[in-house]
């Protein structure tokens, strides 16, 4: 999972007027004077982060027993993690360390009752509106695995599952590289995909490397063949392209047009999206992912307000909107020629509030069978499917 805001959802949000949102509601992020000028040009602000108090906005749903208010819109990730991942970012969030935390879920492997687990999981859900999120570590690295994923989720929508409505994957793409590559995007379409967020963090192929430091052998890595691939995605399912800001990559406005180009031109994408490293609180321990943050962040207010401020970038862009969420705002444009646009930013100590809150904001299931309301592992569990399945078999 890359350290990023999630834009995991095209759900129908409340549109509201910039001045009826109480920016004390809003993430520790969207608090800075740049985000004033933001609401200003935006002019209204989609609300994806629902009132405590407005009933229409949260789900009660009983799980193992207890019964549970679950925010709308809410999103449910199968977390990946059969393997490590093709990839080794610097930034990846999966290597942040809790000071409290447990064993880290990248380290977890399914064993042979994952997905029986799985389907448990979500019959627990039955009737709950969400949408499928699917990320973690690489979910492509292991197409059977990927596969039998879909099945199950799939299985679930047509029985006695969650109600889904966006269906969106998070991939850097090895696994669509490689030689049963085309039976991956046929399954993604006939799972009805609702769109895919391909993570290419540089438009110059060994910049790229320098960056995601793909393993060895891997064919994505290679500036062609990453360029094919997307463009088969493209042709296959609407393609999001994924940009994270750093210093030794895309860090200027003449970077962000220049990736803009590529992306459009290149890979087929119809959108996107360049995300800050999210903000941390201090209950991170400092390792060396931490330092990497630190070392590269790049602002997203000094840098969105220089590519405004551009007019060789930024001529002919348009807003579209503005949306607040539970831990990230996001800004919507788009260009001339039609290209959409996104800049993000988070904050993962709005996050761990929220989710200390009593609420339920996210769902997350890991290999070790535990269904969870946030990203840990072990913590807020509400399911743990082992304990299910042995008393079942008792």
């Amino acid at each position: 999972m890359l350290l990023a805001a999630p834009s995991d959802s095209a759900a129908r949000v409340p549109i509201v007027p910039i001045d009826r949102v109480d920016v004390a509601d809003l993430p520790r992020s969207a608090g800075s004077p740049f985000f004033a000028r933001l609401r200003a040009a935006a002019g209204q602000v989609s609300l994806r982060a629902p009132d405590p108090r407005q009933a229409t906005r949260w789900h009660p749903h009983a799980i193992g027993g207890v019964r549970w208010r679950l925010a709308q819109p809410l999103t449910f990730t199968p977390y990946a993690s059969v393997q490590p991942c093709s990839a080794r970012c610097g930034f990846c969030s999966e290597n942040l360390r809790k000071a409290d935390g447990g064993v880290p879920a990248s380290l977890l492997r399914p064993d042979h009752g994952y997905f029986d687990g799985l389907a448990r999981a979500l019959r627990a859900l039955r009737g709950v509106p969400l949408s499928w999120s699917l990320s973690g570590l690489e979910t492509s690295d292991d197409a059977g695995w990927m596969l039998r994923l879909l099945d199950t989720l799939a299985a679930a929508e047509a029985g006695d599952g969650p109600l889904v409505k966006d269906r969106v994957l998070y991939s850097n793409g090895a696994g669509f590289a490689k030689p049963d590559g085309s039976g991956l995007r046929r399954a993604l379409r006939d799972f009805g995909l609702s769109w895919l967020e391909l993570s290419r963090h540089h438009h110059d192929g060994a910049a790229n490397q320098a960056i995601m430091r793909f393993r060895p052998g891997l064919a994505i890595a290679d500036q062609a063949v990453f360029e094919r691939t997307a463009q088969q995605l493209a042709s296959a399912m609407p393609l999001r392209m994924v940009c994270i800001l750093q210093r030794d990559g895309i860090a200027r406005p003449p970077d962000v047009a220049a990736y803009l180009s590529w992306a459009r031109e290149r890979c087929g994408a119809g959108t996107v999206v360049f995300r800050e490293f999210s903000r941390l609180d201090g209950s991170y321990r400092e390792n060396a992912t931490a330092r990497y943050l630190q070392a590269q962040r790049v602002p997203m207010d000094a840098l969105l307000a220089a590519c405004l401020d551009d007019d060789d970038v930024s001529r002919g862009w348009t807003v579209e909107s503005l949306t607040e969420g539970y831990y990230f705002w996001n800004l919507r444009l788009r260009t001339a020629d039609g290209l959409a646009v996104i800049f993000e930013s988070s904050d993962y100590g709005a996050m761990h509030a929220r989710h200390a809150s009593g609420d339920i904001y996210k769902l997350v299931y890991f290999a070790d069978g535990k269904l969870c309301a946030g990203w840990e592992s072990g913590r807020d569990v509400l399911l743990d499917t082992r304990s299910s399945r042995e008393h079942a078999d008792a």
